[in-house]
């Protein structure tokens, strides 16, 4: 008896790059601002960020990277474009 076993699609690589630049740019922009918000680093033009602050927004990002990946099955863009 023959059981009939699919391999996963290979995802392409570009793909997987382009869901990457994607998740960087969300969650830096969005993080970044609400860091500012709550630091009082708001700008006309945006936000800017200096020390205790930037240095927690670098956190953010490398920890949603981390969370998303390992405990939910991929960040969001992953999901999304269908990256994982």
């Amino acid at each position: 008896m023959s059981q009939d076993i699919t391999q996963p699609k290979q995802v392409s690589t570009a793909r997987k790059v382009f869901a990457a630049i994607l998740d960087f740019f969300f969650i830096f922009i969005v993080g970044g601002y609400v860091v500012a918000q709550f630091a009082g680093g708001t700008t006309e033009e945006g936000f800017e960020l200096k020390g205790g602050p930037a240095f927690i927004l670098f956190a953010i990002v490398i920890l949603y990277f981390i969370i998303f990946r390992r405990y939910l099955g991929g960040t969001l863009f992953q999901r999304l474009l269908g990256a994982r």
